[in-house]
């Protein structure tokens, strides 16, 4: 075993010396060591209780014969660090949260690992984590929250970001929100949409990194701490098995994955994480591939933000697993991939059941022919641009209007609120790249203000920064070449006109292409905003978001 390094033989006497000091008796050192990767801490809703997850998940590995040992990584709120200084670090937390775990399994000899995440970047951190460190590993998330009920509405934490824009529309009082905003998260849990992070946990499933379950069951069903119990039982015998992630991320692994990404209409912050966690896995996703598995796959669930249903509606359908059956039924997964329950993806369908079709629909009656997520191309963003299509009116899949443009996200929020918008106008925020926000951030603020205002179906938003997977509209971000590395959409103007075409997968700035080299040749760059601490290293190591911000080769 690997803990051996640390745990046997007569050079290791100080190392047992150091365990006994713990409490720790003869028989617990010489099982398996099991490390339980915990993201809990007392910032996050979706994380409150992951203690008690936790705690389930040590039973579980001591009843299957381990000595399970927890340690912590950091984890972002993304809610809480919106719209201020905050939201620059929430991206930037993945590379860390990555890091922090290599540092504290590399250094401590392991045997196994169980990370337990939930929300939008812990995810994919840990993801990243366990293909870096091939370890046998397995995945059991806080799950998610259940959504809240207002004067007989469903309603979530979007509701109460969109409710913001009423009240500044005055089409809401201001009681009124005080009211909805003491609903809209009645507990514990990942927040309750088709959110990035219950994207990340649904995708998890599908990868294989997690019991069937892993993305659906609600954060406070019993069904949530038996699924740990399992977790922690299971990784044993991922041990007594070696099978290790490199056996299940792989190729055909990540195609399963982003087909049913599109099926459900996930958050497009998935382009970005996917691939990062593929690269550490050692294979290339591209914004082609992915655009091609969208043109193939229809969009069969329609979850908030883009419809009524929430991710507790997709458990009582049956689940991650009922919608790869559905998939299925055209032959649209590898269902040879293996997963950490020891079987196929093929072998899990066979318990799968779908149970509502008003929620996971048939072939004959999908949402869209295609999938949730388009990649666009075009000489605004000849690297790719990402929007969420699935959640796009059908009015705005093409558009033509002015470019209002700019730099930062609170310039483009002061001017919505106060009324400086107008039906047809493209909003357009720029350096807010991976580069030039620094960290991406995400812009939850500004299209939820336009949605609350009654605007999603006039005016559409583009930025080099990214959306809250709780975003709706048409609203396109990750724009390729970022602004602060001369991207096109450094030069854009006030009043250009800009097209969109979503079906067509277009972004264009209606200028000539003499022109638009004269502007970008013309071009100073802003100074960086922020020149010290772990965020100006992050500018300087950060690729572009068509590559899924990694770090540059080399240089981590």
């Amino acid at each position: 075993m690997r803990s051996d390094k640390m745990t046997k033989g007569v050079e290791r006497a100080s190392h047992r010396s150091l365990l006994y000091a713990m409490g720790m008796v003869k028989e617990e050192i010489e099982r398996p060591l099991i490390g339980i990767v915990n993201s809990a801490n007392d910032f996050v809703p979706g994380h409150k209780h992951l203690h008690q997850i936790a705690a389930a998940v040590k039973e579980g590995v001591r009843l299957a014969g381990g000595t399970p040992l927890e340690f912590f990584t950091i984890g972002v709120c993304d809610g809480l660090a919106m719209n201020h200084q905050g939201m620059h670090y929430s991206l930037a937390s993945r590379e860390l949260i990555a890091d922090s775990v290599e540092i504290m399994v590399n250094a401590h000899p392991l045997d196994g690992l169980v990370f337990i995440p939930n929300c939008d970047k812990i995810v994919p951190g840990m993801l990243m984590a366990a293909a870096r460190l091939n370890l046998p590993a397995i995945f059991v998330s806080g799950g998610p929250m259940l959504a809240g009920r207002y004067r007989g509405n469903v309603v979530d934490l979007n509701s109460v970001f969109e409710a913001v824009g009423s009240v500044k529309a005055g089409k809401m009082s201001a009681a009124e929100l005080a009211e909805l905003e003491m609903e809209a998260c009645p507990g514990c849990g990942s927040c309750s949409g088709m959110f990035t992070a219950n994207s990340m946990n649904c995708i998890t499933e599908v990868l294989g990194m997690g019991l069937p379950g892993n993305g659906t069951v609600p954060a406070v069903a019993a069904a949530r701490i038996r699924l740990a119990k399992k977790a922690g039982m299971r990784v044993l015998e991922l041990v007594r098995e070696n099978l290790t992630p490199d056996k299940i991320l792989t190729a055909e692994a990540f195609t399963n994955a982003l087909t049913v990404d599109m099926a459900l209409g996930c958050s497009t912050n998935t382009v970005l994480h996917l691939p990062a966690i593929a690269h550490e896995a050692g294979i290339k996703l591209n914004l082609d591939y992915i655009n091609e598995i969208s043109e193939r796959t229809p969009q069969l669930c329609k979850l908030a933000p883009a419809g009524d249903n929430h991710i507790e509606d997709l458990a009582a359908a049956g689940g991650i697993q009922a919608v790869m059956k559905r998939l299925n039924e055209k032959d649209f997964l590898h269902i040879d991939c293996l997963t950490v329950s020891g079987l196929t993806i093929g072998e899990q369908l066979a318990a799968a059941r779908i149970l509502d079709e008003d929620v996971i629909r048939p072939f004959d009656n999908p949402y869209s022919d295609s999938g949730g997520i388009a990649i666009l191309r075009g000489n605004l963003a000849p690297d790719g641009a990402v929007v969420k299509q699935g959640a796009v009116a059908p009015e705005m899949m093409k558009k033509t209007g002015p470019a209002r443009v700019f730099d930062s996200e609170e310039d483009a929020v002061a001017a919505i609120f106060s009324g400086k918008i107008n039906k047809g106008d493209i909003i357009v925020i720029r350096y807010e790249g991976p580069k030039g926000g620094p960290g991406m951030r995400e812009m939850l603020t500004p299209t939820s203000a336009v949605a609350g205002m009654g605007l999603d179906k006039d005016v559409a938003l583009i930025t080099d920064g990214r959306f809250s997977g709780a975003t709706r509209g048409a609203s396109i971000g990750h724009v390729s070449p970022e602004a602060m590395e001369r991207g096109p959409i450094a030069a854009v103007h006030e009043g250009d006109l800009i097209s969109i075409d979503i079906h067509a997968r277009k972004l264009e700035l209606l200028i000539s292409e003499e022109e638009l080299q004269k502007r970008l040749n013309e071009l100073e760059l802003p100074q960086p905003k922020i020149t010290k601490g772990y965020l100006a290293r992050y500018a300087r190591l950060v690729t572009s978001a068509n590559t899924g911000a990694v770090f540059k080769e080399g240089q981590t």
